[in-house]
């Protein structure tokens, strides 16, 4: 939203300076992008006369001129320059307008240096209106009046100096997208008064011979009013100097007064309005639903193609606008246009929002309608606006014509003085919150405020404890301790889960992943390949055609990762996110993983040949370090109930019975293929809040145990069917003695053609070390051997496993 200085002024009676109100905009949630001020633009040049012009003496369209100019002011003594021109214009006694060397061009670009021009000195130039980007005229140099002022500023002559402000408006402010509400929020902080904006009825000389009909199917909602009257006998030429030269500063294009007139009531006062040339109708206008396959071509020289249930303005011959958008080049207003149609309306925000994204139009009047206008101004502005038509181009109005009704828009909410303090943490008297509304347009009744019928984002008491707060500004909240409890410990803050998380995220940097940050929809094919896809996780309206569903898991947002990088050369990687996966489109459904994720190799090229490609094993030992260090016991079930996108026989799923805790292993081939991922690629996924709690729920760790006595260790070699599992063994030995054997490990395994011709065939051989630690006493070789045995009996009826 553009505006300068002066047009803010016509709306707020202000002495602020320039810099308190950007700070108060910025401050009132109107964040201010950017200020052009032309004093630093064009506050170098200054006017100028040419004492003589003649030939230059080696060139044929080039001019010499000697230029009088005063570069300290027209009070300080004049200075003769040296210019060459190019301009068909220049002559001798021109008043015209002269840039120094060291001035910035703003319409080139260049910085003015003394140059050569065909072997003659130029100090200086002598500039037109393009290259000032005050206009498009670059037919010639400026050509000031003879009595013109010398010396003076041209931003002084013109009244150009006047600083464009642009603030960024959020969607749920459209009063801001008018200067009078922008007025309106900094008289409500007390940086001015708030004008008056007197509406005087235009009283009509004739009726309308253009009737306005809305199809009763759009009155509910599509179009609930539509109002306008012709104007006759109008003069459309070029709008004053004062509008033009408005309208240029915030960006905007002077085409005609008529046209520069809609623009101007869209911007000061948020109403757009639209102007048919009456001459070129055939009878009244009908707002209705396009039926499909109508076309219209626009204002902007494109034509466009409707569907159904788009909206247009028709009239009995063929449609003539896109209602609330753009209008139609067949009734357009030229110069030769006496005869106008003057339209206000209000138009349902969604369904114009709907017409705009599918045509793919961008205009000043959707961008306003799809946020919502003030519905009660539809007649005020086209009274307004009728007025600046009659005093511009003259002419007589019609009585209104008018279809639909204003919506009701009327509620209130109550305010709680008190609910305002502790909610905002501000001490702000009542009498300053109801000053505050009243100054933004609420109205009070006892504790109820009315909201105005301009703030349709105004829905609810939370909403009222914000416009105080904004005015009274939260850069003002002071920073205070939380209160202490006076005695005992205070109840941690964070839940079990939470801690968990930051606990799973600090083991998987320090395993050396790098967390990744994914968006929690995916796209329908990625879905369905994780188990997912279905319609209660699919999004109603999505950003685009990759986010339409919920993501039942985190690898899909990793592989997806995994494969942008892959594609600019990066490899190798170790990648992991914590976030939420979703089994349900209700509140709840919904639960909490930790995913890493493994490609390529696992170590860079060097020397001794310790690079080689990641595997199950490298998934397997950090999972079981993400687990081990959110509290999961040491004793846990290794299963092969794996998911579709695992690969089969190469990874498994970690659990306590029934309970999943965690699943790893190597990413299915046809996942990676699916996913544009070059393996191998190995990952795990851990369900965090699937960990059991500990039993003793204390604040501090428990008390570290210290074994005094000497451990030992045993090794057993057991001969075995080859299809026997290694955990099976492992657990058959581990259960032998739970009090006295604290560990188990595989340390060989050996199969093949080798060991079938030594032990049997379908037999292989696995070594397990058994770690004893006793507590009450030394072990004696009875002792040892009396485990050994039940070891060795537990693992026979386990596996049928012998001694080797």
């Amino acid at each position: 939203m553009k505006f300068t200085l002066s047009w803010l002024k016509d709306h707020l009676d202000t002495e602020a300076k320039l810099e308190d109100l950007l700070y108060a905009l910025t401050d009132l949630g109107l964040e201010v992008e950017g200020v052009e001020n032309p004093e630093k633009t064009l506050g170098a040049f200054r006017t100028c006369r040419v004492i003589e012009a003649q030939p230059h003496p080696n060139a044929d369209r080039l001019r010499l001129c000697r230029v009088e100019t005063w570069p300290n002011g027209p009070e300080a003594a004049s200075e003769e320059v040296q210019v060459v021109c190019g301009a068909p214009n220049a002559r001798t006694g021109l008043v015209g307008v002269f840039a120094p060397v060291g001035t910035h061009v703003p319409g080139t670009g260049v910085d003015l240096k003394p140059g050569v021009i065909r072997g003659v000195e130029s100090n200086g130039m002598l500039c037109s209106e393009r290259e000032l980007m005050l206009s498009d005229d670059h037919d010639g140099i400026i050509d000031l009046p003879e009595d013109t002022p010398l010396g003076v500023r041209l931003i002084d002559l013109r009244g150009l100096n006047d600083p464009m402000i642009d603030v960024k408006v959020t969607p749920n402010r459209p009063d801001a997208l008018g200067i009078r509400g922008i007025a309106r929020d900094l008289a409500a902080r007390g940086l001015g008064v708030l004008k008056p904006l007197e509406i005087t009825p235009v009283a009509g000389g004739f009726a309308s011979p253009v009737s306005v009909t809305i199809d009763a199917a759009l009155k509910a909602k599509g179009c609930p009013l539509f109002a306008g009257r012709v104007i006759r006998g109008v003069k459309n030429g070029p709008s004053p100097d004062w509008l033009q030269t408005r309208l240029r500063a915030i960006g905007l294009r002077p085409i005609s007064a008529l046209v520069d007139i809609t623009n101007y009531f869209t911007f000061a006062l948020n109403r757009p309005l639209h102007v048919f040339d009456v001459a070129k109708l055939a009878g009244g206008l009908r707002i209705h639903a396009a039926e499909g396959g109508e076309t219209l071509q626009a204002l902007d020289g494109k034509t466009y193609t409707l569907r159904a249930g788009q909206m247009l303005i028709s009239d009995d011959r063929a449609p003539q606008s896109l209602a609330g958008i753009m209008g139609g080049e067949l009734s357009g207003c030229t110069e030769e246009t006496t005869d106008v149609f003057l339209e206000s309306a209000f138009w349902d925000p969604i369904t114009i929002a709907a017409t705009g994204r599918a045509l793919k139009i961008n205009s000043d009047a959707r961008y306003r309608f799809e946020r919502g206008v003030d519905p009660a101004f539809t007649l005020p502005g086209l009274e307004l606006a009728t007025q600046m038509v009659l005093d511009l181009c003259g002419g007589e109005a019609s009585e209104v014509v008018v279809d639909g009704a204003v919506p009701d828009t009327a509620r209130a909410y109550r305010l709680d003085p008190a609910r305002v303090v502790s909610l905002v943490g501000m001490d702000i008297p009542e009498d300053e919150q109801r000053r505050t509304l009243e100054a933004l347009g609420f109205t009070l009744d006892g504790d109820m405020a009315s909201v105005p019928s301009w703030r349709p984002d105004v829905l609810g008491e939370a909403d009222l404890i914000e416009e105080i707060a904004r005015v009274a500004s939260l850069s003002l909240l002071q920073g205070k301790p939380l209160p202490r409890r006076e005695a005992g410990v205070p109840k941690p803050i964070l839940t079990p889960l939470q801690v968990r998380e930051q606990t799973a995220r600090r083991m998987l940097a320090s395993l050396g992943y790098n967390e990744c940050v994914t968006y929690s929809f995916i796209d329908s094919e990625a879905a369905t390949l994780f188990g997912g896809g279905s319609d209660a996780v699919r999004v109603e309206n999505p950003i685009s055609s990759e986010m339409t569903h919920l993501r039942p898991d985190l690898l899909p947002g990793l592989l997806r990762a995994a494969a942008r990088n892959q594609a600019r050369g990066f490899a190798d990687m170790a990648l992991c996110e914590i976030g939420p996966a979703f089994h349900g489109g209700e509140p709840g459904e919904q639960h909490l993983q930790a995913t890493g994720l493994l490609v390529g190799a696992s170590a860079p090229r060097d020397a001794f040949g310790s690079r080689r490609p990641v595997d199950l094993y490298d998934a397997k030992a950090d999972v079981e370090a993400v687990l081990a260090a959110i509290g999961a016991p040491a004793r846990m079930q290794i299963t092969r109930k794996v998911a579709s996108w695992w690969h089969p026989g190469r990874s498994g799923v970690i659990g306590l019975g029934p309970n999943v805790l965690a699943s790893f292993g190597e990413v299915h081939p046809r996942i990676l293929q699916a996913m544009d991922v070059k393996g191998p690629a190995v990952a795990f996924t851990v369900m965090v809040a699937n960990v059991p709690l500990p039993k003793v729920k204390t604040p501090t760790r428990p008390a570290l145990k210290l074994a005094d006595l000497q451990a030992v260790e045993r090794d057993f070699a057991f001969v075995v069917d080859k299809g026997v599992e290694a955990l099976t063994l492992v657990n058959a030995a581990q259960g032998a003695d739970k009090a006295l054997i604290e560990s188990v490990r595989v340390f060989d395994q050996f199969g093949g053609e080798k060991a079938e011709a030594q032990m049997g065939a379908g037999k292989k051989s696995l070594a397990i070390t058994v770690r004893l630690q006793p507590t009450e006493k030394t072990l004696t070789d009875k002792d040892i051997e009396a485990v050994s045995a039940k070891i060795v009996d537990k693992v026979a009826k386990a596996t049928g496993g012998t001694l080797r």
